[in-house]
């Protein structure tokens, strides 16, 4: 018998049908030119609390008894899964109590709470909220609401398949976020559950990654799930040191690939997200994006990408677009140093002028150990056209004999 069968995810679909609306499927002409193929982005980053976690949510919740209910849920997350959640709990009359690590960006914090749910802050990661959360469950006899290890989470995940093959019939290869698992579980029951019915070609579903949080890859070649330990990563939703038992086996018998992308391309596909096709998602939202711009070779087209979220704090918003930018060589720091002496900065400039760059940024020092007495430094923040013309700004300033950092 199937764990999640693609029935289980249609019934999950008739449940949000009066509560959520289906997403856009738009075209990207800048992916499609550079994959040489029709590519869709999946906007789950306009969903009701900017992700898609709000369809597992519901449908875990809406299944509860009205005693289960009544006694309450509680959830951990640092951010999308406990926007779902205390929404979701609210729509259907059940109390939320859901716990976030310390330094949860605020805007997830707020929301959370304008949703109706008690915020708790127990420690400063995950596994903290995690251990917080079954201890409330157990001393409160309310229902845990796991982020994705359980079936009817699953289910809801999956209903952004059938929206896909609604609205693109003819798809071939479905690529995104993989962090826990549950979304990519869900997807690929609908889609491989769809197909075989139908007797249809078969549809590719590629997962994926951040390299600094990827238990998936090592779980499948140890062949049951194991824990890493995660490194810091800018996409902190998909940052999962364990995936799930259900979810394991639902990857390892549906999921094509799951490959794993880099904080650079992450960056590089949340600027491309934001200048070239106008959406603003987060970090883990534009892990599938990523995965295109790494392992192209990976997809056959028609592709649908989902943009699994978009609720990303301003200030980590500007940092990622300039990690973006200095990544596509549109960004430049460099420390330079020069004669301390009327004049010389002016001069530096006007180099700078000549070349066309645009100064953003300019912090002069003139007193450190590191310099000599007639010295002076100054840290330059520059806007660049390219790789190409950074090469071409370093290499004019070492020419004219200033010595330079690059940082």
């Amino acid at each position: 018998m199937a764990l999640v069968s693609v029935d289980d995810v249609r019934a999950a679909r008739e449940l949000l049908r009066e509560v959520i609306a289906p997403t856009p499927l738009v075209h990207s002409r800048v992916l499609s030119e550079l994959i040489g193929g029709p590519v869709y982005l999946k906007c789950e980053n306009l969903q009701r609390t900017g992700s898609f976690k709000i369809r597992g949510a519901y449908v875990r919740i809406a299944r509860l008894s009205d005693a289960e209910r009544a006694r309450g849920v509680v959830a951990a997350s640092a951010g999308n899964h406990a926007q779902g959640v205390a929404l979701a709990a609210s729509m259907l009359g059940a109390k939320a109590t859901v716990f976030m690590p310390e330094g949860a960006p605020l805007p997830k914090v707020a929301a959370t709470r304008g949703y109706g749910a008690d915020v708790v802050f127990p420690g400063p990661t995950v596994d903290d909220c995690l251990v917080a959360a079954q201890r409330h469950a157990e001393e409160h006899g309310a229902v845990l609401i796991h982020p994705f290890d359980h079936p009817d989470v699953v289910a809801g995940q999956g209903t952004i398949g059938l929206e896909i093959l609604d609205q693109l019939p003819d798809v071939r290869t479905v690529v995104g976020a993989v962090g826990g698992g549950g979304l990519m579980s869900g997807v690929a029951v609908a889609l491989k559950g769809a197909v075989e019915e139908s007797g249809g070609p078969d549809i590719k579903v590629v997962g994926a990654q951040a390299k600094r949080a990827a238990a998936f890859p090592a779980s499948l070649a140890a062949g049951r799930p194991v824990r890493v330990e995660v490194q810091p990563t800018m996409a902190d939703g998909i940052s999962v040191g364990r995936p799930g038992d259900l979810t394991y086996d639902l990857v390892t018998e549906l999921l094509d690939a799951v490959v794993t992308v880099t904080e650079e391309s992450i960056s590089q596909a949340l600027l491309l997200c934001l200048e070239r096709a106008k959406q603003v998602v987060e970090p883990a939202g534009a892990a599938g994006v990523a995965a295109l711009l790494e392992h192209s070779y990976a997809v056959r087209t028609p592709v649908a990408v989902l943009l699994s979220g978009g609720n990303i704090d301003p200030l980590l918003l500007s940092k990622v677009l300039r990690h973006g930018l200095a990544g596509a060589g549109r960004y430049l720091v460099v420390r330079c140093r020069l004669n301390d002496r009327p004049g010389a900065l002016v001069t530096l400039l006007g180099e700078l002028a000549e070349l066309g760059v645009n100064v953003l940024d300019v912090m002069h020092e003139r007193v450190a150990a590191r310099l000599h007495v007639e010295e002076a430094e100054v840290l330059m923040h520059l806007e660049t056209r390219g790789a190409d013309h950074c090469e071409e700004v370093l290499t004019r300033l070492r020419e004219k004999g200033y010595t330079l950092v690059q940082t």
